[in-house]
């Protein structure tokens, strides 16, 4: 009677040799291709990492970093502010979908104050990981000052102003700006109203300062409900009750999250405010929620998992060597213009 051949897994635990036996390639060549050998063809990285996946390959860590100095870990340092609905499963699903096939594994940190500096300190001090990736950015944010001043690879979902270049992602929050006042000018409204957040992002002075440019060319006035991330959905919502009791109610709203949109249209909708009529509402748009709610409500689309696809992307490049001039990019939004002219 035939007999089953023990798989590796019957033989104790699967190494590089295993691996190099099952697909017929050398030693060097798996190793190589595990650690993301951009050298070898595509066809022979694809096949080691079937062969790995289908072999039940775990990397030692341990001996990779004693090997390398390298951990094969990316920090995911992320924001805990709930100011953006799916930010951050979709920011760890584009960091997921760009390290498939990669080395490397995915720590996340949550950190809920924007001025603290622990976590990195922990990371830049045990050296937990190869690489950062920050989001929420201030313009003069201790977390980039830190990490640039030891020379540390890392990459920011934002901008600052930092007279020394470092690797960014960002939403171009300026076209987002513009792009709203003009739509609301095209549908006749003459007071639009601002409602935005953390005033420490360099995206807040971003879009306030592209705000009033593109208000003050096209002649109308303007208004700020400013530092609403501390504002919870229910003070939102009496926020809109407020504004559509007051004399001078803006006749166009533009939005920089869909938390505080939903909430502000609450607000609007129990005080009798017609939403396209009354007033016109453009928000910043980062899931499928609102529209599915509100399917004629203009919003301008923000690609969060794009965001992490592409922040991993010039991480990775960072770790490699590339020049930092080489990694700064700019994520222009998409307009999702619903509503009738």
């Amino acid at each position: 009677m035939h007999k089953n051949r023990p798989g590796p897994s019957a033989k104790g635990r699967v190494t590089l040799k295993t691996i190099a036996e099952a697909t017929g390639l050398s030693l060097s060549t798996v190793s190589l291709s595990l650690r993301g050998g951009t050298t070898l063809k595509q066809e022979t990285r694809d096949k080691v990492a079937a062969a790995a996946k289908a072999l039940g390959y775990v990397p030692d860590r341990a001996g990779v970093r004693l090997r390398t100095g390298k951990t094969n870990v990316l920090a995911l340092v992320l924001d805990g502010a709930e100011d953006s609905i799916d930010f951050a499963r979709q920011m760890i699903q584009g960091i997921g979908q760009a390290l498939q096939g990669t080395p490397y594994h995915l720590n996340v940190s949550p950190e809920f104050d924007r001025h603290s500096t622990d976590t990195i300190r922990y990371i830049l001090e045990n050296r937990t990981a190869d690489g950062v990736i920050i989001t929420h950015t201030g313009p003069r944010d201790p977390r980039v000052q830190m990490m640039v001043d030891a020379d540390f690879p890392f990459v920011s979902h934002g901008r600052t102003e930092f007279f020394s270049p470092h690797p960014y992602h960002d939403f171009h929050a300026e076209v987002f700006a513009t792009q709203a006042v003009e739509r609301l000018v095209g549908k006749g409204c003459q007071r639009v109203l601002l409602v935005i957040g953390d005033d420490s992002t360099t995206n807040y002075h971003n879009i306030v300062t592209a705000f009033h440019k593109a208000a003050a060319r096209n002649g109308i006035e303007t208004t700020l409900l400013e530092r609403t991330v501390s504002l919870t959905p229910a003070e939102m919502r009496a926020k809109g009750i407020e504004l559509s009791q007051s004399a001078d109610r803006p006749d166009g709203v533009i939005c920089d999250s869909e938390m505080r949109a939903l909430a502000l249209l609450g607000g609007f909708m129990e005080a009798g405010v017609v939403i396209g009529g009354d007033v016109h509402l453009i928000y910043k748009q980062t899931s499928g929620i609102l529209p599915t709610i509100f399917p004629r409500l203009d919003s301008v689309r923000e690609d969060i998992v794009g965001a992490g696809v592409e922040l991993t992307r010039l991480l990775q490049l960072r770790i490699d060597g590339a020049p930092v001039e080489e990694l700064q990019t700019l994520a222009e939004p998409q307009p999702q213009w619903r509503s009738g002219d």
